[in-house]
């Protein structure tokens, strides 16, 4: 019965992870398209590609997620030191990479507020 739920949970382990490479190579694919779109444009303008960029770091976010939820479930079924301390790196790396993408996020949406504010203002003048 061990052996079964092993197995299991390594399948589930897998197809998270794959869920994170899919979610991230799409994300990718879809930033490509966009970032191309965007640099043919002319007339593209800084809340383009601020947007862009936002929507390409929360694919990542997704994916850094989904990789986390992996590693737990890998760490449930081999709960050595090892993999531990394997999985207490990893997800200290990802944290302040998600951190990190989340401040970003948070950075570039407060100038975009500010950017529609200031047009606003400027189409009631």
């Amino acid at each position: 019965m061990e052996t079964l739920v092993l197995n299991i949970a390594r399948h589930i382990s897998l197809g998270i992870n794959v869920i994170s490479v899919l979610v991230v190579l799409w994300g990718s694919i879809e930033g490509i398209v966009r970032l191309l779109q965007t640099m043919l444009e002319r007339n593209a303008t800084l809340a383009a590609k601020r947007v862009l960029w936002l929507d390409f770091a929360r694919w990542l976010i997704a994916g850094l997620t989904f990789q986390l939820a992996s590693d737990i479930v890998e760490t449930a079924i081999e709960p050595s030191w090892d993999s531990l301390g394997k999985f207490a790196a990893i997800t200290a790396i990802r944290t302040l990479l998600s951190f990190s993408l989340d401040r970003d996020l948070d950075a570039v949406a407060a100038r975009q507020r500010a950017d529609n504010l200031a047009g606003t203002r400027s189409h009631s003048a």
